[in-house]
């Protein structure tokens, strides 16, 4: 028989566990362990990351938790007799036991919460079936009567737990970690395992990988309970024996039971469960007249096409009907109809919707139902850069609505799929570089100043770890090499980094289910009551559910109230989402680079380009927001732009083709739009197609590149290109899809970019007297945005007891304090 670890902390116990899941299972490949557990206190955060983990390195992955077991009912709180929970380690046998373990914990949250999450018996009685149980630590009910000398009761509670979970999946815990109270646990456990057949499994508890990790694993704990090392009153692990330990180390601790150690295969063997990914949970939407989704889809959008479309051409009309097609035969007609009812009903409620965001401009369909706002036909925004037919996947439409009325849009979502389809999602704070070094510090009682020194010398930049500062930087090279404190913060502070530290709520994201989302998924509640789910966003789209990203756009907010106010004063309604494209007024505003306080175009860079630029129409606004980027800065992009559209530098198509595609871009491949019209122009890709070797491009992987250059060569040949040529451009390609930007999202953010510098440019008084409002908690921006109104002659007024409102007002041609 072998030995398989069955009680595991990793990353996701947080701040106590300090076993990263990769780790984790790479350990127990190398000891040749055929499984391994995950068993986080109280959360499934981290079990669909474990499982793929454990599937990629060849090993079975066993899902589990060990839970908080309240000592009365889950709903008593009271202080003093309900705050002290036992543990009980739970693993799921198969699907049945997973999805019970996920009623427990989600349950353990939703009702038991009383400073940890507790199920209670109650709750275990009835989602017992298909897990197997385990009697835990020192903390579980049975060990616990143990040392209390309180045989009976123990004994008592052993022949319930069986009778709950079934002979044979109730199993007594033995751990051995040097602790004199485990020797009195181990005895009493023997013992009832000889007087009731319950048998035993032996367990390490573990909370580090290595013995060497103890250390780390210490300041883990102080970081979380805000102490220092060298306190001696603060909760610690004595010894460092809480470690992945090897089969025959584990044998050694219990010679009087091996069956202990034989039994963790029992366990291992009878733990069967496989997750599906690729299905979809999509919710269903309540259709008016009872038609099928897809029908009344393509009506709604039918209708939409007609208003938006009065005088469409054939090749108008193709590109609709080929995009319902693919909607319909990739299943997303409901995903559809749910995101055309939110947006229609924020528009009919008062509630500002922006014109769109990300891939899904480029969608026909989306612009036909009022998702979207731009034209992706005028502005020859790809479909398939949103829905590729060749790599099924969830469509992603991220949704901007005002910043003050977001709520009432999720408020909404709950009323219509009921509150027990819907959640918001969670997201992990991780411990950054810095912030690593900073906490580690602390946790080891360093000078601050000393911390604050090491903190700063990891240079400021995004996706900066230790481990490339410390290639790189050659003081904090020096300071490792020659300072016993900075080298022992770096250490400590490199084995945390990016491990998760706290759980909150994701800005955005919302899930909705079409059955309760605790038949698919773990919940909780955050301390304001909020629920969310317990997995992240990746993961809640990886088992299939629809997310949502419900954004607040503060700018929205501002154009929303700009308008009411110029409506109130001037008595002037303006559609601002059918404002002209082509208002002189506007491009002379940006031209001058006057375009503080407008969307995206503030910074001084950006003012600076598009004085150099000169815009002149709505397309090279859209470039304009492409290329403040880093990557086409660095490259020389922004300056070949620049320089062809001023006609101070020729511009060069290395074949004809190329012009109509690089025409609006003055020859320079900008927009990812662009390289899968040159694949599909020139190398006979369909745009599906392209779409896949947009993203090897982005991903940069060798193999698959390979590939793809064969393919676009021969596809080249086939049109009469010469194969130099084609493998020229394809190395073109390549080096500008790195720097290239999603189109779509580009043109859907310069239209709110036109919007606000329309307003500014004819309505500056009361465009600022809106900005300003959206502000008035940052004494620092308002100051700031008070020198810009003083700059355009806008006179700003004190407090007035007769005009003056709770925000910044408008009163002839000036703005009053509030």
């Amino acid at each position: 028989m072998a030995f398989v670890h069955l009680h595991n902390h990793s990353e996701y116990s947080l701040l106590d566990g300090a076993c990263r899941i990769s780790e984790l299972v790479a350990c127990a490949v190398q000891q040749g362990m055929p499984a391994v557990a995950i068993t986080d206190h109280g959360v499934l955060y981290g079990v669909i990351d474990f499982y793929r983990e454990a599937k990629k390195q060849g090993i079975k992955p066993i899902i589990g938790c060990e839970v908080y077991v309240a000592p009365r009912s889950r709903l008593d709180k009271e202080t003093r007799k309900d705050g002290d929970p036992y543990h009980l380690v739970l693993l799921c046998k198969n699907e049945i036991g997973y999805r019970n373990l996920v009623q427990l914990v989600s349950r353990a949250f939703l009702e038991g919460f009383y400073y940890k999450p507790r199920v209670d018996k109650e709750l275990l009685e009835i989602y017992s079936e298909g897990l197997i149980a385990m009697t835990a630590c020192l903390a579980g009910e049975i060990p616990t009567l143990i040392l209390q000398d309180d045989y009976e009761a123990a004994y008592k509670q052993a022949l319930y737990y069986e009778e709950v979970f079934g002979q044979g999946n109730f199993y007594l815990e033995v751990q051995r970690h040097g602790l004199p109270e485990e020797e009195k646990v181990c005895q009493g456990l023997i013992r009832l395992s000889r007087e009731t057949g319950i048998p035993l499994v032996a367990s390490n508890d573990l909370h580090y990988l290595r013995r060497e990790d103890a250390p780390v694993h210490d300041v883990l704990l102080c970081i979380q309970t805000g102490k220092v090392v060298s306190d001696e009153d603060r909760m610690r692990f004595p010894g460092a024996e809480f470690y992945m330990k090897s089969e025959a180390e584990m044998r050694k601790l219990f010679p009087e039971c091996p069956e202990a150690i034989d039994n963790s295969m029992l366990i291992a063997e009878q733990c069967q469960l496989d997750f599906e990914f690729g299905s979809h949970h999509l919710p269903s939407f309540t259709i008016p007249d009872g038609s099928d989704p897809e029908s009344y889809l393509a009506r709604l959008a039918w209708q939409g096409f007609e208003e938006r479309y009065p005088q469409a051409d054939a090749a108008a009309r193709e590109r609709m009907e080929y995009e319902l097609r693919i909607i319909n035969e990739m299943g997303f007609a409901e995903y559809f109809l749910i995101v055309q009812d939110l947006v229609n009903w924020a528009r009919q409620n008062d509630v500002p919707v922006g014109p769109g965001r990300g891939s899904a401009a480029g969608s026909v369909v989306s612009y036909a139902l009022g998702i979207t706002s731009i034209d992706p036909l005028r502005y020859d925004l790809l479909f398939e850069r949103f829905l590729n037919p060749e790599r099924v996947s969830m469509p992603d439409i991220d949704l901007d609505f005002c910043f003050e009325k977001r709520d009432r849009v999720i408020e909404y979502i709950i009323e219509k799929y009921g509150s027990d389809k819907v959640s918001q999602i969670i997201t992990f704070g991780t411990m950054a570089a810095r912030a690593a070094i900073r906490d580690v510090g602390r946790a080891l009682d360093v000078p601050y100043g000393d911390v604050d020194r090491i903190a700063k010398m990891i240079p400021a930049e995004l996706g900066m770890t230790i481990d490339r500062a410390l290639e790189t930087v050659p003081d904090l090279i020096s300071a490792y090499e020659n300072d016993y404190d900075t080298r022992r913060i770096l250490d400590v502070a490199r084995a945390i980094e990016g491990m998760p530290r706290h759980a909150s709520i994701h800005a955005a994201g919302v899930v909705i289910g079409r059955e309760p989302l605790t038949t698919l998924l773990p919940l909780q509640k955050t301390p304001d009551d909020h629920v969310v789910t317990q997995f992240a966003k990746e993961t809640v789209e990886d088992i299939g559910l629809l997310k949502m990203d419900i954004l607040g756009l503060r700018t929205l907010t501002v154009i929303d109230r700009a308008v009411h106010i110029i409506e109130k004063t001037q008595g002037i309604h303006i559609d601002i989402d059918n404002v002209a494209l082509d208002d002189p007024l506007v491009y002379e505003l940006l031209q001058r680079g006057d375009t503080i306080g407008v969307f995206q175009l503030e910074s001084n860079g950006l003012r600076r380009l598009l004085v150099e630029i000169e815009p002149h129409r709505f397309e090279e606004l859209i470039a304009t927001i492409a290329l403040y980027r880093p990557g086409p800065l660095g490259s020389g992009m922004v300056e070949d732009f620049i320089q062809c559209k001023h006609g101070r530098q020729q511009i060069k198509y290395i074949h004809p083709w190329l012009e109509e595609i690089l025409e609006e871009t003055y020859g320079v491949i900008l927009y990812q739009e662009q390289v899968m019209r040159v694949a599909s122009k020139l190398g006979n890709f369909t745009l599906g197609e392209a779409d896949i070797l947009r993203r090897a491009m982005g991903k940069k992987k060798p193999e698959e590149l390979t590939a793809q250059r064969d393919k676009f060569i021969q596809g080249s040949a086939e049109n009469g290109i010469d194969r130099n040529i084609a493998s020229h451009l394809f190395d073109l390609m390549e080096s500008f899809a790195g720097y290239g930007f999603n189109k779509s999202h580009s043109a859907a953010y310069a239209f709110i970019s036109y919007q606000t510098a329309y307003l500014k440019a004819h309505f500056p008084v009361e465009y600022m007297c809106a900005f300003l409002s959206s502000v008035i908690d940052n004494q620092e921006r308002v100051v700031f945005y008070i020198q810009e109104c003083r700059r355009l002659e806008i006179p700003i007024l004190p407090p007035d007891i007769n005009e003056s409102f709770e925000n910044f007002t408008a009163t002839g041609g000036a703005i009053r304090f509030g």
